[in-house]
């Protein structure tokens, strides 16, 4: 093995894959937490060691060349490897100290983790704690986060999941709404109403005629990806949303409640390597126990 050909900066490459990615050096920066002076040199740093050009630099953006466009897919492949060997030594850290991640959607985060998190602060005070509310799907696998809260059964290889319970969702509005433009009586009785939506237009559509409500576009004319600002706009009497059932919903009207439910799975999540590590496992631990207990409304030994 001819060691010598092999010796590469990896903070070099990570600088041109995240610029890469990003789309500019003051992006890719604020990503990895440089200052955007330290990155560009980091990328000339690399250009100079290969003998080649990677990006065509703009006054707004980055284009690859020919020659980045080329070693993207092996520099991904070290990110890759990486990503493997901080996994493999984080699973077998026996450290407590150092910061977990968890992520679940606003709603979710909002209303369910903080008595966790402070139960948690006082168990293990050496921990660092970070909650990231997002209703995309975090990459477990690239470490966006170390433990999630989904929706949805984990379908990679890489991540385990425990089935914490069962939660249910329904048509809200507020008394406002209600007292001025009534409730729908049944599920063809929607005309006229107006519906607000997650996401995008397709989307909201989809879900709601899944449900068995024939919404139009016209109907559909406020979206957000947030569950706490659909909330706030379903109270300030924008229209009828899809919301979990409990607390979310206090001082809300249920709208058609025995015709319109909805019943979703509730996963923890992490990745298969990250199990053994102290404290992954507690934080996991704690969060399986006091969601079993909010969802169940029974004690967890």
């Amino acid at each position: 093995m001819k060691w010598s050909a092999v010796d590469l900066d990896w903070n070099q490459v990570r600088a041109f894959l995240a610029t890469a990615q990003e789309g500019s050096f003051s992006a890719a920066s604020r990503a990895l937490g440089l200052t955007q002076p330290t990155l560009s040199r980091q990328v000339s740093a690399l250009e100079a060691h290969l003998g080649v050009t990677l990006f065509e630099r703009g006054t707004r953006s980055m284009a690859l060349t020919e020659a980045g466009q080329a070693l993207l897919s092996p520099a991904k492949v070290m990110l890759d490897g990486a990503l493997d060997l901080s996994l493999a030594a984080e699973g077998r850290s026996t450290s407590m100290q150092g910061k977990v991640s968890i992520t679940a959607t606003s709603l979710f985060a909002m209303s369910y983790l903080p008595p966790v998190i402070e139960a948690l602060r006082h168990r293990a005070p050496e921990l660092t704690l970070e909650v990231i509310a997002s209703n995309s799907l975090q990459d477990l696998r690239r470490r966006e986060a170390d433990i999630a809260v989904r929706h949805v059964r984990p379908s990679e290889d890489e991540l385990i999941g425990r089935l914490i319970g069962e939660h249910t969702a329904g048509l809200y509005a507020s008394q406002g709404y209600v007292e001025q433009r009534g409730a729908p009586s049944a599920l063809a009785d929607i005309h006229g109403h107006d519906f607000l939506g997650f996401d995008n237009l397709d989307q909201a559509l989809e879900v709601y005629q899944q449900l068995g409500l024939k919404v139009t576009p016209d109907q559909l004319r406020v979206f957000s990806g947030h569950g706490e600002v659909l909330l706030a706009m379903v109270r300030q009497g924008l229209g009828l949303c899809i919301l979990p059932d409990g607390e979310f919903c206090e001082g809300l009207e249920p709208v058609l409640a025995d015709q319109v439910r909805v019943d979703f799975p509730v996963w923890l999540v992490t990745h298969r390597e990250l199990q053994t590590n102290p404290r992954i496992r507690l934080v996991f631990d704690a969060l399986a126990k006091a969601l079993t207990e909010r969802l169940t409304d029974k004690p967890v030994s």
